[in-house]
């Protein structure tokens, strides 16, 4: 017999159905009449006096990295349900990295505020987060620390590698490298089609270590999804049961009220850049932690990141760092048997989703076994962290380069610089057979920051000149103020902060001008003196970039600086906000 709505319209305990009750004056009305609409959809009062349970839904035609969406919700439904939850799942914006213009970066806060009000405005004890492409992981975790109620994040997994002429292949290490290739005319029309065809063998994210991977690997050292929830590729039954395992976890969550701040600890911060540092993680992974703890009261610190950078060696031998893929890292046991050789370099004693510690979690898994994927701390890929930070007067909030991908006679360099003024110069001169560049030239692109393009596109992997690919030239130092996929590989600087477009040394750099690298002194330095750029800030005074309407006023008049990871001021935890005034 179902029960009638109170009488008397007295608050009921804020869970289930009674949560954010929609305002109409009077609390009663407001769930009987809820549960009357939610009602018309064929649910009993047992079902709605459940714990529910939302499930975050970026399915779209647009995004491949997430055509196994429907397998996923369907698996965290049953997962829910065994557990006695009410699943609900509900869309919200779904952001691909190939199919976003002006990039998918700009998208970011959109899909976070998107994720944040969502949670905030709909009944549920507990969210269920379900990504994968670069973007969606970082703005999930972004939207979920702002609302702050028990949240899990589930992957939605690495395609598998396809084959191309008997060799392996996998997105997108091997597109940027065949691409190269073709550039260099050293493949024809033919081939390039061809590979085309089998870069990409599944649905699902990239199976190198780009961003996509980088961050599923940094979901679950930081916490936040069940054990083992990384590295499953999308099409594997593995991965199903890792979304049902999800699902019941979720209904533990809602009982335990374990909230996400509980988990996004300075220790899990900590964990967290630990681990990217010992995959070779992507550069762009920098920028969404510290937007991410900028939603939880913390700050990334550069000059902390590059002194675990010292000590924590690239263990992961996966592509463009390695020779392996996502799939290998997952027969290979995971992300545990990464933290396991990490330990004495972790914080065991932070918290998981899991209502364990991170080292409890590990005892749980065992032992691990023997495999080839994940080195020893004695014997490494690269004996550093995959990333070091950079400073100088070209750069005097810090710069990034991916050490472990670069080549290693190009990381103490000076060279003359060739400018480009934007992604449009760069276009029309990249290519010119009269452009003056040698291969000892340091390539320098202005203007595509955070507001500079906007929204700090993956741009900084600049093209090798073609008449210098034709001679054989694989690297050259690249320098700017944007961002660079993790599947890309090379000497590139990147992130330079502050970037030109509101005035930074950057800005006011000039092709003949010297640049010196070091590498091993952390440097990037720029060979003019203070007095010649202050000549050349007064010459040419910066105009910031404006709009007139829409999200990209927003986004211009509110983003800040790669530092603070690219996020609108506005979002970010109040006592930071205090703090930087």
């Amino acid at each position: 017999m179902s029960k009638k709505p109170p009488a008397d319209g007295k608050t009921q305990p804020a869970t289930g159905m009674r949560r954010g009750l929609t305002s109409y004056g009077d609390q009663g009305f407001s769930l009987f009449l809820r549960k009357a609409f939610i009602k018309g959809a064929g649910y009993t009062d047992d079902a709605l006096a459940r714990p529910v349970i939302g499930i975050v839904n970026t399915g779209s035609a647009y995004n491949p990295c997430h055509g196994n969406m429907p397998q996923l919700i369907e698996a965290v439904k049953r997962g829910i349900m065994l557990a006695g939850g009410l699943p609900m799942d509900f869309p919200t914006i779904s952001v691909h990295e190939s199919f976003a213009a002006p990039t998918s970066m700009y998208l970011r806060n959109l899909m976070s505020m998107d994720t944040e009000e969502m949670i905030r405005a709909q009944p549920m004890d507990a969210v269920v987060l379900i990504g994968g492409c670069d973007k969606t992981v970082p703005a999930q975790l972004m939207g979920a620390a702002s609302a702050n109620i028990p949240a899990i994040q589930l992957i939605t997994g690495s395609m598998l590698t396809g084959s191309h002429r008997s060799e392996r292949v996998g997105a997108c290490t091997d597109c940027r490298r065949y691409w190269a290739r073709y550039r260099a005319e050293d493949i024809d029309d033919e081939e390039i089609a061809d590979v085309n065809n089998q870069l990409v063998a599944s649905v699902g994210t990239c199976s190198v270590m780009g961003t996509a991977s980088t961050m599923a690997c940094i979901a679950e050292a930081i916490g936040m999804t069940v054990a083992g929830g990384a590295s499953p590729p999308a099409v594997t039954a593995d991965r199903i049961r890792v979304a049902e395992e999800t699902g019941t976890r979720a209904v533990q969550l809602a009982h335990s009220g374990l909230t996400i701040d509980k988990i996004l600890t300075e220790k899990a911060f900590d964990n967290a850049l630990r681990v990217l540092l010992a995959i070779g993680g992507s550069t762009n992974a920098i920028v969404h932690l510290a937007a991410i703890a900028g939603r939880v009261g913390l700050e990334i610190d550069l000059a902390k990141l590059d002194r675990m950078g010292r000590e924590t060696p690239v263990l992961l031998d996966l592509k463009p760092t390695g020779s392996h893929y996502m799939e290998d890292l997952h027969k290979a046991g995971g992300v545990a048997t990464l933290l396991r050789e990490l330990k004495p370099l972790l914080h065991l004693d932070a918290m998981t989703v899991n209502g364990i510690t991170l080292g409890e979690q590990l005892a749980a898994q065992g032992p691990g076994f023997a495999q080839d994927v994940v080195r020893s701390v004695d014997k490494p890929i690269y004996p550093q962290g995959g990333l070091a930070v950079l400073r100088g007067n070209l750069a005097p909030g810090g710069a990034i380069i991916k050490q472990s991908a670069a080549d290693p006679t190009l990381m103490e360099h000076e060279g003359r610089a060739v400018v480009f003024d934007n992604l449009q110069d760069l276009a029309e001169r990249i290519d010119d057979e009269s452009l003056d560049v040698n291969a000892d030239d340091m390539l320098v692109l202005k203007n595509i920051g955070p507001l500079g393009a906007p929204g700090m596109p993956e741009a900084g992997y600049i093209p090798i000149p073609r008449k210098l690919a034709r001679q054989g030239v694989k690297d050259m130092v690249r320098i700017s103020d944007g961002r660079m996929s993790g599947t890309a590989f090379g000497s590139i600087v990147l992130h330079v902060t502050p970037e030109a477009a509101i005035g930074g040394p950057l800005a006011y750099v000039r092709t003949g001008d010297r640049i010196r690298l070091s590498v091993s002194r952390r440097e990037i330095s720029l060979l003019v003196s203070e007095q010649e750029l202050a000549r050349r800030a007064q010459e040419h005074p910066i105009i910031r970039p404006a709009a007139g309407r829409g999200y990209r006023k927003l986004f211009l008049e509110n983003v800040t600086q790669a530092d603070k990871g690219v996020d609108f001021e506005f979002l970010r935890a109040e006592n930071l906000q205090r703090k930087d005034t």
